[in-house]
């Protein structure tokens, strides 16, 4: 009986074999391409109802303003823009200029701001409007001595980042000083008393800075433009001191000697000789 079993069970079918196939799809119908596409075109209808939206809420005034923002700064100055053109011609860093612009702008001598500063538009015409008014009244108090009218032409008041500066500028047929010395000559000292009395008016700390030409020093004493320069800041420091201005108001007295001249190609020329009034702010 045993072997009657055995014979049968060789005689019966093998079980079939299933083959399972599985396919993956990736990403969906399409991929997630279509996501990013999305996104960008929903950022650019922002930025784009954005912009209409400043452009309707916004004075003309304002939007001028945001366009400068934007507009790329021009780092070139205008050559003799230290003070040079004309009676008491300054220039100030918020002057107007004739550089070209974009229709309906009004050119200005653009500069990179630090993020650490302080101030604006508004200071900046703060600012232009006191060397304004000092400029009107130290012309009317020259033009009311006819001895110093005729010095106008060598005080030039210009707006600095440090505060307004006056340069007393010498030439060909005016000296500040008495040749290779630190004493005043008579027009000079009544030319610093009357910028005295301009600077009693107003409030901030003086620093004085004098300057020499690059001709050699030919006093034999052992002196050199150097002290020179030195020496005759000093010189009118006294001179503003006989004047009234207290003594705590000086802040730096300096000379630099030739070193930074007026008329940067011609060193020997009378006009790089000159005294720096600096009214700090």
């Amino acid at each position: 009986m045993a072997a009657a079993k055995s014979a049968k069970g060789k005689n019966e079918p093998l079980p079939p074999i299933i083959v399972k196939k599985v396919t993956v799809v990736e990403g969906g119908h399409h991929g997630g391409a279509w996501k990013v596409a999305y996104a960008d075109f929903v950022t650019a209808m922002m930025a784009f109802f954005l912009l209409l939206w400043l452009l309707g809420a916004t004075t003309e005034k304002q939007r001028k303003g945001l366009a400068d923002y934007f507009t790329p700064t021009l780092v070139k100055l205008k050559e003799g823009s230290a003070g040079s053109n004309g009676m008491l011609g300054g220039s100030s860093i918020t002057d107007a200029d004739n550089y070209p612009n974009r229709a309906g702008q009004t050119g200005t001598k653009a500069m990179t701001i630090p993020r650490d500063t302080t101030g604006g538009p508004k200071e900046g015409a703060e600012r232009v409007k006191k060397r304004e008014t000092m400029e009107k009244a130290l012309t009317a108090k020259l033009a009311a001595n006819p001895r110093l009218s005729r010095l106008a032409k060598q005080v030039r008041l210009i707006d600095t980042t440090d505060g307004i500066r006056i340069d007393l500028v010498d030439d060909a047929d005016f000296s500040m000083f008495q040749l290779g010395t630190t004493v005043l000559t008579p027009d000079a000292t009544s030319l610093l008393d009357a910028i005295a009395e301009l600077l009693g008016g107003e409030v901030g700390g003086i620093s004085i800075r004098g300057h020499t030409d690059a001709l050699p020093w030919t006093g034999g004493t052992g002196a050199n433009n150097w002290s020179l320069s030195a020496g005759r800041a000093e010189a009118t420091r006294q001179q503003l001191l006989r004047h009234g201005i207290a003594e705590a108001r000086f802040r730096k007295i300096e000379g630099v000697a030739d070193r930074e001249p007026l008329i940067r190609d011609k060193p020997d020329d009378p006009r790089n000789r000159r005294i720096s009034i600096l009214l700090m702010r």
